[in-house]
């Protein structure tokens, strides 16, 4: 049993082994909206040195979704919930978190929750739950995962029927544990950037319609379930779109999404570390 494998089934954060990397070639990024550079900018940018040692990697969740049958959703999607803003989400946050931090960032990977190399990583990623539809195997595998030190991060769902379905899910993961909204005190609001407020990230095409929200999901929320010691294990993004912040940061074609852009790095790049520090 590996290092990390020990200190995960001991209820320890661990930290990451590189593993096989997820395919292709990035697009050029705009660096500057992230890197607290000086008014000279040619003063080259030293990653902050506080959590070097540490490894990290982008980790989708492949899972099963209750909607991808629906001609709705096959209508207007190009792929299966679990895919959405892949792969661009995660190379393009996996290298921000690399520019600004000397963690070991590994190249991103799929995972499905009944693969073994999932206790490998301390660090899973689900998009758009309010599809997720846990198999009665999968239950088990992920409360044993959080139990023992590992965070998995929901984003990008909308409004109380979304919601209703991962509370549904949550619930038969921990019945006796309820998600609560993380205060703006909490560590995760400075363990990096300092953050003054939770962002609403609009999905682009909320964003070209003139609003932050969608689904009538008015108010952000950062929700987790917590574990017996505080430590927030599923940290919740809801009526929020972290990933389409940074699928989308490249595109210089919409400018007015800059501002977006940067918050949902600084949030995302805050939750990774919250994850891997506590």
């Amino acid at each position: 049993m590996s290092v990390m494998a020990r200190r995960l089934s001991s209820g320890r954060r661990a930290v990451t082994l590189v593993l096989a990397a997820l395919v292709a070639a990035l697009a050029v990024e705009a660096l500057p909206l992230l890197q607290p550079r000086s008014a000279d900018a040619q003063i080259p940018f030293t990653p902050d040195p506080r959590y070097a040692g540490l490894q990290w990697t982008f980790v989708r969740i492949r899972y099963h979704a209750w909607t991808v049958d629906t001609l709705r959703y096959q209508q207007q999607y190009w792929s299966e919930p679990w895919a959405i803003d892949a792969p661009a989400a995660e190379q393009n946050l996996s290298r921000r978190l690399r520019s600004v931090t000397a963690i070991t960032v590994n190249d991103p990977i799929v995972l499905e929750l009944d693969d073994p190399k999932l206790w490998t990583f301390p660090w899973i990623y689900f998009v758009e739950p309010g599809n997720l539809r846990l198999t009665e195997q999968e239950v088990p595998i992920l409360r044993e995962f959080l139990l023992r030190g590992g965070t998995a991060m929901f984003d990008d769902f909308h409004g109380p029927i979304e919601w209703g379905n991962l509370e549904r899910e949550l619930k038969r993961v921990f019945p006796d544990r309820a998600a609560v909204d993380l205060p703006p005190d909490h560590p995760i609001f400075g363990c990096f950037y300092t953050v003054d407020h939770y962002p609403q990230i609009p999905g682009l095409g909320s964003f070209f319609n003139g609003r932050t929200w969608e689904k009538g999901g008015y108010v952000p929320h950062l929700r987790a379930i917590t574990d017996d010691d505080g430590r927030a294990m599923a940290l919740i993004n809801w009526n929020t779109d972290m990933g389409d912040g940074w699928e989308w940061s490249n595109a210089e074609d919409y400018p007015g999404y800059l501002k977006y852009t940067a918050d949902a790095y600084r949030m995302g790049i805050n939750e990774v570390i919250y994850a891997l520090t506590h």
